[in-house]
């Protein structure tokens, strides 16, 4: 059995699912919202990740878990858009999410209110709607469960993991009057085949986020999925990882403040939300809550 949320690592991502953001709105009703929780979140079909506010709220503290920055870069802005609790819903019909996300947002009532919700699809073998692969450098089997997983700490950490979410929105049409050339060199990679273009100009994505470039190294877990929603369109980035320095890193690169050198990437899209979330472990079966010290 499991000692960490299933969904996490789960390969590929899911063919459709649902991004839920919510507020806390009652600390006096938070104990039946969370027993609640505990029933409608299985780790598997739903991944859950608290927010620094609400484990304050439980006279708490998660080490290592903090809120998302709001980081200006040289040009370029990364927006906090933090909540109180975010969940993860995957399946394989929008209905079905649609009812699921229903239902939780009336079990988790009056203490969270659904404040946000983005709906996301697997695109293709898992690319983005720029047509180019996501994730190619993620680690694999017990490589992934060392990038992504707590392995140490007190009760209900191990197999714990920390979520950076941010959607990005893309200028498609503006990317696709681009060249060939120009756009593999925003992302470091050949469209044709998915190869790392060695002499790519150093703003290039792949060079920008090199994992093993860092000082310590910095790899996380990629589960990013498109997201369309009328004219608009992007990408919801997902990285898991045991902490969230990896990540941290890795977006201060890309923004110019490690050496002035902005990523080529915002170019073609922005981010406009940012969370960082902790995903507790499993426990029989069930959410390991012994961390916030509930169950």
């Amino acid at each position: 059995m499991s000692y960490y949320q299933p969904g996490i690592l789960a390969t590929p991502v899911p063919a459709q699912a649902r991004h839920l953001f919510f507020a806390l709105e009652s600390v006096e009703a938070l104990p039946q919202a969370l027993d609640s929780l505990l029933n409608q979140v299985d780790g598997k079909s739903a991944v859950v990740g608290f927010g620094e506010s609400l484990v304050k709220a439980l006279n708490v503290q998660i080490d290592g878990l903090r809120s998302f920055p709001a980081l200006t870069g040289v040009g370029v802005e990364n927006p906090s858009t933090q909540h109180a609790l975010w969940v993860w819903l995957h399946g394989v019909d929008r209905g079905e999410l649609l009812n699921r996300c229903n239902a939780l947002e009336a079990a988790l009532a009056p203490a969270l209110r659904l404040v946000e919700m983005q709906e996301a699809f697997r695109h293709k073998d898992g690319h983005d709607l720029t047509g180019y692969e996501d994730g190619t450098e993620n680690p694999h089997d017990e490589a992934a469960i060392a990038a992504a997983l707590q392995s140490a700490g007190t009760d209900g950490m191990v197999g714990g993991s920390f979520a950076a979410i941010q959607q990005w929105q893309h200028d498609l049409k503006g990317f696709h009057k681009l060249s060939s050339e120009d756009k593999d060199n925003i992302m470091g990679r050949r469209l044709s085949d998915n190869e790392e273009i060695d002499d790519a100009p150093v703003s290039a994505h792949v060079k920008r986020t090199a994992q093993e470039s860092f000082a310590p190294e910095a790899f996380v877990v990629r589960r990013s999925m498109p997201w369309i929603e009328g004219d608009r369109a992007g990408l919801m980035f997902l990285a898991f990882g045991f902490s969230l320095d990896a990540f941290e890193a890795q977006l201060r690169r890309m923004s110019g403040l490690e050496d002035g050198i902005t990523d080529g990437l915002y170019r073609i899209s922005r981010p406009i939300t940012g969370g960082y979330y902790w995903c507790p472990p499993l426990k029989d079966g069930h959410l390991d809550l012994r961390a916030l010290r509930v169950g």
